[in-house]
């Protein structure tokens, strides 16, 4: 759980996140805004919400929407780490109880929540500095444990309430016939292909998801699987439009950003990595 990680890929991972937020918040969740302006009787918070009291969403959301843009901006600079990543972690925290305390829960963000939460623990990191961290490495393994939970639990989800029938069934074809694109429409014609991806998506979430947490001595078996896994996310929305950004961020943690830092415009040579 605290073995060393090169800040650098601290550095890298925090300002992907951070940028994504204004581009999560403004392009692929602007709808949350609109939740100020439906009858407050169809808020259910969520759990949080309910053990904070959290007020029902109104006017003061327009206002959340565009200090989060603000302190995620300012946290990709790498400025004030700790008091701007804990401010973006908390604000989008909130962004996210009014997204769903309306019904709808998305997991795709709960690896990227994990992430916010634990990169203000680092606190402060360059894309030059090569160094080991305890508390890096502590970051990088929370939010690997978040990925892998969000794919196996998914799995265990299927079958808990779906059970046998959600692989045994029309689960994909049902999910092709609402969001089929032009790609996947063809597919109806030839069932058993979706069907025998039932399994294959099932198998893959619960067995080979565990692997992304394990330290394969060669580093190519990592970027295969993490590869993978993103190949599978681009094959979801070229097939049924379904995206899952939030969670692909915090994917990278994962993989070993550091490689890609450089130094007045020049690879950092390989000798001054840090194992990991």
């Amino acid at each position: 759980m605290f073995r060393p990680v090169p800040l650098a890929r601290i550095a890298i991972l925090r300002t992907i996140a951070y940028l994504f937020v204004p581009v999560d918040v403004l392009l692929t969740t602007p709808w949350v805004v609109q939740h100020a302006h439906v009858p407050g009787s169809l808020y259910e918070p969520l759990l949080l919400g309910r053990l904070l009291h959290l007020p029902t969403p109104g006017g003061w959301v327009e206002v959340l929407r565009w200090v989060l843009v603000a302190a995620a901006s300012v946290a990709a600079t790498g400025r004030l780490p700790r008091l701007l990543g804990t401010a973006v972690a908390v604000l989008y925290l909130e962004w996210m109880l009014v997204a769903f305390s309306y019904g709808k829960v998305d997991h795709d963000r709960f690896g990227f929540l994990v992430l916010l939460a634990v990169l203000p623990t680092v606190g402060a990191a360059r894309r030059t500095d090569r160094s080991g961290s305890d508390a890096a490495g502590w970051a990088v393994a929370v939010t690997g444990i978040a990925v892998v939970a969000t794919y196996f639990l998914s799995a265990f989800a299927k079958l808990r309430f779906g059970g046998l029938d959600w692989v045994d069934g029309a689960t994909l074809t049902r999910a092709v016939v609402r969001r089929g694109t032009a790609l996947s429409t063809p597919l109806l014609d030839h069932a058993w292909v979706l069907h025998v991806f039932q399994y294959v998506l099932v198998g893959v979430e619960l067995l080979l998801s565990p692997l992304l947490l394990v330290r394969w001595r060669d580093q190519r078996i990592t970027y295969l699987l993490v590869g993978g896994f993103y190949g599978f996310h681009v094959m979801t929305f070229l097939t049924i439009s379904i995206v899952f950004l939030p969670h692909c961020v915090a994917l990278l943690a994962l993989l070993p950003l550091e490689r890609f830092a450089v130094r007045r415009g020049k690879p950092i040579p390989q000798r001054e990595l840090v194992p990991t």
